[in-house]
């Protein structure tokens, strides 16, 4: 009874917290982390002992695979570069320079064990990433730390396993990177299959009831024998979330989707809560432990900070040659622009004078003369593309796979052109970068017979608390300081745009509706939804005929936009925010009609 009233006084709390931490002006994670700590204090509160396996297995990979659901994978593509290298190169350093420094001011433990800590402290986290989308970050940036917060842990628990071990036994470099790639690569095969798999199953159940309960089993699907086979669990479930997350407006219904989301979104509000919250409980514990193995926590609180610093310093050294390296990617592209428009639009020319592909042209491998290259002799600087028009009506599809490649590209070159990251981008990178549930997840898995267990277990907690406070607690105020670029005029062009695009896809369809053609009405109604953007409520029609036939058309008309929206996903010609706002708009639509049929 006593277990079952604190699980419910945890989730009023962790409500209470999302409902006052707004008014005040604090993030709810450092309001709950404050919070479990005072709660921790009081004389007739039992000492909370959460066994980190139920954080490592039970909590982080729903988290994670959540995060990467609702990840664009589009913008998880294009800046794989820059994820990539906070969350695996940084990562390794900074693991290396923190074990150094705790080797030195704790001489007591090994390089390895010092190492061991460093892996445990260097990873940012997703949950404390949440901190920094409620504030308004560029999405841009947010995408990066997303995606370093949700492939840096496996950097840190493949380092974390390969600096324990040492501690018993000596293992070779080769060992240790042969397992940290058989880690990653092997559970992004893994996860990639489970991901398929999951949109294969779940495709086939009409119930969306039941659709949600077997996606909560999907990160664990992709968790555990990932683990069993020594290779990453946590990729294994961010793999299987992008692939979940990528596929599912294709393949599964709007009302799967919107399931899925309002369920999925419920996990999260009461997972991350309650593990921030748990932060804090056990804090009174941990000093209690530290005060009689050391005799106090001052040396605990100040290695810890002195260790935050230096997390922070590194980073800030890290990231600064990494946004030189991005803008100077980016003005490549920018060079690059007018040829790849010139090339798009040869292109376009010669698929016109392309004669309709006849059948099983598709199959065929494209000749090597299909390759495109600038009409230049040897040597030279400049030239205009050469394309054969001869070698498209050889292979009509591949032609269009490489003018979807270089709409992409072009698309591509824009994205880092309208969202820079410069040096304000990169200031914000490097303060937004927090620790979390990992640090203190995973220094609870040291070893009990580690050489001072809990002074290393309170200084992973002083770095996380430290960070979620200082990092935190300043982060809007940097946020506001920096007087980032207004991009709302911008974003509401593209909007136009995006909509204009729907728009003449929609009389697309109804040009070519025999239904449309009978019913005026239905055409009108049509054409005024599309101008107003929304649906009042009121397209029932006079009589079951007008009913039938708006909803046959409005359904064709809503399936084309998806898959022209899904098409300029693909293509990436327009910001992915703008694009699930849309789809989610035909979403709603949709289930509009089918509640319809309902009643």
């Amino acid at each position: 009874m006593e277990k079952i009233l604190l699980v419910i006084l945890a989730v009023l709390g962790v409500a209470a917290a999302h409902v006052l931490g707004p008014r005040i002006r604090i993030a709810p994670p450092l309001l709950l982390v404050v919070a479990g700590a005072l709660i921790g204090i009081l004389p007739f509160v039992p000492d909370i002992d959460i066994d980190p396996e139920w954080i490592l297995i039970g909590v982080l990979p729903p988290l994670l695979y959540s995060a990467a659901v609702s990840m664009p994978t589009m913008d998880f593509r294009r800046d794989f570069t820059a994820i990539s290298a906070l969350s695996v190169v940084l990562v390794l350093v900074s693991a290396v320079v923190l074990g150094v420094f705790f080797h030195w001011v704790l001489p007591d433990i090994s390089l390895a064990t010092g190492i061991a800590l460093g892996a445990i402290v260097s990873p940012t986290d997703a949950v404390a990433t949440s901190i920094a989308k409620r504030l308004g970050v560029p999405g841009r940036v947010i995408a990066v730390l997303e995606g370093e917060s949700l492939l840096n842990d496996a950097t840190a628990l493949v380092l974390l396993r390969a600096a324990v071990a040492a501690t018993a036994a000596g293992i070779s470099f080769g060992v240790v990177a042969l397992s940290f790639v058989w880690a990653v690569v092997g559970a992004v095969l893994l996860g990639a299959v489970i991901g398929w798999c999951n949109l294969w199953v779940r495709r086939r159940l009409p119930d969306a009831t039941v659709n949600t309960a077997i996606s909560f089993t999907v990160p664990y699907l992709a968790y555990l024998p990932a683990e069993e086979l020594g290779a990453s669990g946590l990729v294994a479930a961010v793999t299987a979330g992008l692939i979940t997350g990528a596929g599912a407006v294709k393949y599964l219904s709007p009302q799967h989707r919107l399931s899925d989301t309002q369920n999925w979104r419920t996990v999260e509000f009461l997972l991350e809560g309650g593990v921030f919250l748990l932060m804090g409980l056990e804090l009174s514990a941990l000093i209690e432990a530290v005060r009689n193995e050391h005799g106090g926590v001052t040396t605990a609180v100040w290695i810890g900070l002195a260790a935050l610093g230096i997390t922070m310093l590194v980073r800030a050294i890290y990231v600064t040659p990494l946004i030189w390296w991005l803008d100077r990617i980016a003005r490549r592209g920018t060079a690059m622009r007018p040829y790849l428009e010139n090339m798009d639009a040869k292109i376009a020319e010669k698929v016109q004078k392309v004669p309709d592909p006849s059948p099983g042209a598709a199959d065929r491998r494209p000749p090597r003369r299909l390759r495109l290259r600038p009409g230049r002799k040897r040597g030279e600087p400049g030239g205009e593309p050469h394309i054969s028009t001869e070698a498209f009506a050889a292979n009509p599809a591949a032609a269009q796979r490489i003018q979807g490649r270089v709409t992409r590209a072009i698309a591509d070159i824009d994205y880092y052109t309208a969202a820079p990251m410069g040096p304000k981008e990169g200031t914000i990178i490097v303060w937004a970068g927090m620790r979390g549930v990992v640090t203190l997840a995973a220094a609870q898995t040291l070893p009990d017979d580690t050489p001072s267990r809990a002074l290393l277990v309170l200084i992973a907690f002083v770095v996380a608390a430290a960070s979620l406070i200082l990092q935190g607690g300043t982060l809007g105020w940097l946020i506001r300081s920096l007087r980032l670029t207004d991009v709302t005029d911008d974003r509401a062009a593209e909007h136009d745009r995006l909509r204009a695009e729907l728009s003449r896809t929609a009389q697309e369809v109804l040009a070519g509706s025999d239904l449309a053609a009978r019913y005026p009405w239905v055409r009108e109604r049509i054409e005024r939804m599309e101008e107003q953007a929304e649906e009042d409520g009121s397209a029932t029609g006079i009589n079951l005929a007008y009913r039938a036939a708006f909803e046959e058309v409005r359904r064709a008309t809503i399936t084309a936009q998806r898959e022209t929206l899904l098409r300029m996903r693909d293509n990436g010609t327009y910001h992915s925010t703008l694009l699930t706002q849309e789809l989610a708009q035909l979403d709603a639509e949709e289930i509009s009609l089918d509640l319809r049929i309902d009643d």
